[in-house]
């Protein structure tokens, strides 16, 4: 148990509000896990069909009865960097199943879009429902009843995330995810933002802007900094659903492979046809989920997982609120720096003791629970290590994680962390609610009082920006940015532009009902306001020139006008119609009409 006894009431919280859905959960899982996969049962012709594409000794193994068979759902394309590995996986997954008297098929693909390549597009806008699309093609997929156990084959920002909630829906069956590992390091992330900054202030050209993003993005894996991606592996280890040590290894690489293979034949391991049955939906508990929010904040992680954590959770009959979640930064402290809140990468991350150091730090001072159960046992403890090559240059071994930090500047012992919480807080007003980070947001910027200037769109602001219109202390509002409205996309194009005012002297925050993502940074940013303005919203009756405080310190978002007289107000409209077309935003008007608040996780799953 954690020795933390504020962790522990949160978490006691969490369980009594959760109990009735919970316990449902449970009895549907616990219901499907005793009726075992159809496989087993399916009419010759159905089952024929299953593994007609097989090979011959694959194919005679699955006719029988007692071959684990492991179900591979893959967000692989060759165009994103941080899934083009996964190209190789299937044939190293089957190869590995064999050894051990099992076998492996792809059972579905699934979509993976880059919000890095969608920033500021209109494809943007389909980014976080493709959350629940990917949740809804793995299903499709698994719906074939034909397998034992899953493997995930995901990295970024709506796929992990995604494939989280197909594995709690079908969390029966045994889930292990396979991550692709970070990019090697290229450009530092703080030059490629100055870059950035100095081309959104006009001093250098695109040609520079293009050499500083490709010297970033060079190569296959994750992008190195610490955003919404590197924070979905975190979360996966912490949350014990990864392999230990395996989160942040380079792709491409022996250990790489070793580590796929290991995981393959741990999933095969924990079928019910074996002596270790781990389904997934008895590993994600309450504890699972407090730890995974402990982890997010002790990293200074993506506030996407305001959303992703809430829906997540859900998936598996657990009420987890922006409260909980602020609340538990309250308590976590900060142990790494990792850009946007450090000048260090992922890999830098790794090299000074990566998740086991990180892990080991948080048990030993009661942060996280031990006692949970994950894909490789009982107990987190057995995730303090780091994953090194055997000796035969195949095989897996593991040692203790560092007794000290390879690079103290960027991961700390919990006994000097870099900050006493994580960080992240809820917003509270008469505008309703919101998130903020300030673990980036140096303690003099985190409070600004200022009057408003309202945009509907995103390129409005850069409008006003080019002009020079936007001077003196102000704060930015850009409403009609969330789900209901237009699919709430990222608004990070906005960073530069901001940060280049912030330099200049002036006090400016951002209040948006859209999302700014895990690389959100020195700018006070108060997002996912709820009710958004589409929603009628408090947000949508503000006026240019309307005094607001956005509080990072007290946790407030208030409009600073007669409360009489603002409630008389119309609501602002605006003209939505050309979100409502073009590059496949009219097939996601469904989505539009069904999605919940971001409180509840921005989902379309009731």
């Amino acid at each position: 148990m954690s020795a933390d006894r504020r962790i522990e009431a949160i978490t006691d919280r969490i369980r009594e509000r959760s109990a009735p859905t919970r316990e449902a959960y449970l009895a549907r899982i616990r219901k499907k896990s005793a009726e075992g996969p159809k496989r087993s049962a399916l009419a010759c012709g159905n089952l024929a069909h299953g593994f007609a594409a097989c090979g011959p000794d694959d194919k005679a193994r699955l006719a029988g009865d007692a071959t684990p068979n492991l179900g591979i759902i893959t967000s692989y394309n060759d165009m994103l960097s941080a899934h083009q590995p996964f190209e190789r996986y299937p044939e190293l997954i089957r190869a590995a199943a064999r050894e051990v008297g099992g076998t492996a098929q792809v059972a579905s693909g699934v979509p993976a879009m880059c919000d890095g390549v969608t920033q500021g597009q209109a494809g943007m806008e389909l980014s976080l429902f493709s959350r629940d699309v990917i949740a809804m093609a793995a299903a499709v997929g698994l719906s074939h009843d034909m397998y034992d156990a899953a493997v995930y084959l995901g990295v970024c920002d709506k796929i992990v995330p995604g494939l989280a909630i197909a594995a709690l829906t079908f969390g029966h069956l045994p889930a292990i995810f396979m991550p692709a590992g970070p990019m090697t390091s290229g450009l530092p992330n703080d030059e490629k933002a100055k870059i950035r900054q100095l081309y959104a202030e006009g001093k250098v050209g695109r040609d520079a802007l293009l050499e500083s993003e490709m010297k970033s993005y060079h190569g296959p894996g994750t992008c190195t900094f610490y955003g919404t991606a590197n924070s979905n592996q975190m979360l996966m280890e912490i949350m014990g659903l990864h392999t230990p040590g395996s989160s942040f290894v380079n792709p491409n690489t022996p250990l790489r492979d070793a580590l796929t293979r290991e995981a393959t034949k741990r999933a095969l391991a924990i079928t019910a046809l074996g002596n270790e049955f781990t389904p997934a939906g008895e590993i994600v508990d309450e504890r699972a989920v407090v730890n995974g929010v402990v982890g997010l904040h002790a990293t200074g992680g993506s506030t996407n997982h305001t959303l992703h954590l809430v829906a997540i959770a859900a998936a598996a009959g657990i009420k987890l609120t922006w409260q909980d979640i602020s609340d538990l930064s309250d308590v976590t402290p900060l142990l790494a720096r990792v850009y946007p809140n450090g000048l260090a990468d992922v890999n830098h991350f790794q090299a000074a003791g990566g998740m086991g150091f990180l892990i080991r730090e948080l048990l030993d001072d009661g942060f996280l629970h031990d006692d949970v159960r994950t894909v490789w046992g009982t107990g987190l403890r057995a995730y303090t290590v780091e994953a090194k090559l055997g000796f035969d240059g195949t095989t897996v071994m593991r040692a203790p994680a560092p007794a000290e930090s390879g690079d103290a500047k960027v991961l700390a012992k919990a006994s000097a962390p870099f900050s006493a919480n994580g960080g992240l807080r809820v917003l509270k007003g008469n505008m309703g609610e919101a998130v903020i980070k300030v673990s980036a947001v140096k303690p003099e910027k985190r409070v600004v009082e200022a009057p408003a200037k309202i945009f509907h769109d995103q390129n409005e602001l850069k409008t006003a920006f080019d002009a020079g219109e936007l001077t003196g202390d102000f704060v930015a509002v850009v409403r009609f940015q969330g789900p209901k409205a237009n699919g709430m996309p990222e608004l990070h194009k906005l960073t530069p532009m901001l940060g280049v005012l912030l330099d200049r002297g002036q006090k400016v925050a951002l209040v948006t009902d859209g999302r700014m993502s895990g690389a959100s940074g020195k700018v006070p940013a108060a997002i996912h306001v709820t009710p958004e303005a589409k929603d009628g919203g408090a947000i949508a009756r503000l006026r240019d020139g309307d005094m607001v405080r956005v509080d990072g310190d007290a946790g407030r978002l208030e409009i600073l006008v007669d409360e009489a007289e603002f409630g008389t107000r119309p609501l602002a409209e605006a003209d939505l119609s050309g979100n409502d077309y073009g590059i496949g935003r009219e097939l996601f008007a469904p989505f539009r009409a069904a999605v919940g608040p971001a409180t509840e996780g921005a989902s379309i799953f009731g």
